[in-house]
């Protein structure tokens, strides 16, 4: 049986988390320097390692990547704290819980548009934020029902987000006894960043333009298929279980 491994993106494409995961920062970095924290010039697509060793960097701290760890660690034991939050403010993209369950369905069901027979589907976060940020991210609006987290990739793990892409397949190929190597992974994201990381590692790339950047930006960087957003569920199915290699 063939597996697909669909990696989803958060936020942007998933949700809209207005915020959440810079009050997540703040609160870290005032708790560990006792002052407000100095602005990284972008989040849009980068990992958390990035923007932590950022961040660091613009405080001041003379060895940021020796301090990365403690600075996750904190944001890591703070993150439950703000599911209240996340409820009061964030939301759901328009369509994104139904193509997550119906991608979740077509997998159990075998569904393939080419009539390639059962290709199975598992479904992961390959996310620039770190693990409990997405959780919180998505568990309170009741989006991690269908998603194996075990096997996704998270943004302490690496600067370089297309280093993430290697360790979820790793993870599913021994969790599922399965190889994800080239198209039989699809990226889901909403960012150019999204996009280089699938083309760098051999995956395909599915753009949404519910972020900052157009559809013709997601088209430009080379996505394969680009969505307008994840309203459309059978759109969603035919771009994510699109053309795969035999």
């Amino acid at each position: 049986m063939r597996r697909l491994l669909v990696l989803w993106d958060v936020d942007y494409t998933l949700v809209d988390s207005d915020g959440v995961g810079r009050e997540l920062y703040q609160i870290a970095f005032r708790e560990m320097f006792g002052r407000p924290m100095p602005q990284p010039w972008s989040m849009s697509g980068r990992t958390d390692r990035a923007i932590a060793i950022e961040v660091l960097g613009l405080a001041g701290v003379a060895e940021p990547q020796q301090v990365v760890g403690r600075f996750h660690a904190r944001m890591a034991a703070r993150a439950a704290g703000l599911a209240d939050l996340v409820r009061q403010r964030s939301r759901v993209l328009p369509g994104a819980a139904e193509a997550v369950a119906a991608l979740a369905e077509a997998g159990a069901r075998g569904d393939r548009p080419d009539g390639a027979g059962d290709a199975g589907v598992v479904q992961s976060l390959l996310t620039g934020n770190i693990r409990p940020l997405a959780e919180i991210k998505l568990g309170p609006l009741g989006l991690t029902d269908h998603l194996d987290l075990d096997v996704g990739a998270y943004g302490d793990a690496d600067e370089v987000r297309a280093e993430l892409v290697p360790l979820a397949r790793g993870r599913a190929a021994r969790a599922y006894g399965t190889d994800f190597g080239g198209p039989a992974t699809v990226l889901v994201g909403d960012t150019p960043l999204d996009v280089a990381a699938a083309l760098a590692t051999g995956a395909r790339a599915v753009g949404v333009a519910t972020g900052q950047f157009t559809a013709a930006d997601l088209a430009a960087s080379g996505a394969h298929v680009v969505l307008p957003d994840l309203a459309d569920t059978g759109r969603v199915l035919d771009a994510v279980l699109g053309p795969q290699a035999p």
